[in-house]
């Protein structure tokens, strides 16, 4: 039990969210209902303790056993991409390598390459530059990756329903939840370090660069990971212009 609490509240210390449902009354009605003998009231505090930070939890994140195992491991899984609470002890250095298979190709091209919608941003314009990566042996690609104003933005495109995609260490910046009309999203406000996971789930740390802050959202079980030098209401702005 001491290792729940200190998990459920470590994990409230970096992801910010919309106001959570009080589970007060609830914590103070298991707390009342407990038997006057010590042990088994300290017993039957922690664990209503427990419950309520769960519940909690449950209330804020996607549900079901695995996203709560995640975060009481410092981990927290959105739309194919793992986000890492862990403090950053070291930020990436060098030229990172691209993701497996990664190729230039024109958006047409892209389109029919990937087995998911390629949606853009009317805002933006047409890409500068389409990117695939990490074809499998029919030539379906597993990323799409278009980039604009010279490549300070990005925006990566992928099935959200795949295993994870992306590593997220943003251990040292502010995440919170937001909007992208009805959808849910996460914004990580901040320069993080990203690693690219592969196939067969291994992280390829060659790949980890230090990104810039991100907008995370899922649109019909694909993903757009949208990543450059703006604001939070400047990311959903665009995100909303998907066409």
């Amino acid at each position: 039990m001491d290792d729940l609490e200190r998990e459920l509240r470590d994990l409230s210390a970096w992801l910010a969210t919309p106001e959570p449902p009080d589970v007060t009354a609830g914590v103070r009605a298991r707390l009342a209902a407990a038997p006057p003998a010590r042990d088994a009231g300290r017993r039957r505090w922690r664990y209503a303790l427990a419950a309520g930070l769960a519940a909690l939890l449950v209330a804020v994140l996607p549900p079901g056993r695995a996203a709560l195992a995640d975060a009481m491991a410092g981990l927290f899984r959105f739309a194919g991409v793992t986000i890492s609470s862990a403090p950053v002890a070291t930020p990436p250095s060098g030229v990172p390598s691209p993701p497996p298979g990664q190729r230039s190709a024109t958006l047409d091209e892209a389109r029919r390459l990937v087995r998911f919608p390629i949606r853009t941003p009317t805002v933006l314009g047409p890409p500068e530059q389409a990117l695939l990566a990490d074809p499998d042996d029919t030539g379906g690609h597993r990323v799409a990756s278009l980039l604009y104003r010279a490549g300070t933005l990005r925006l990566d495109i992928f099935d959200g329903r795949l295993d994870p995609v992306f590593l997220k260490q943003a251990g040292g910046s502010d995440t919170e939840w937001t909007q992208v009309g009805t959808a849910q999203a996460i914004w990580i406000d901040g320069p993080h370090p990203i690693s690219y996971t592969d196939r067969d789930g291994v992280v390829r740390q060659a790949s980890a660069r230090l990104a810039a802050a991100t907008l995370i959202w899922e649109d019909a079980g694909v993903t757009y990971r949208l990543e450059g030098n703006l604001t939070m209401a400047e990311s959903v702005t665009i995100a909303t212009t998907l066409q």
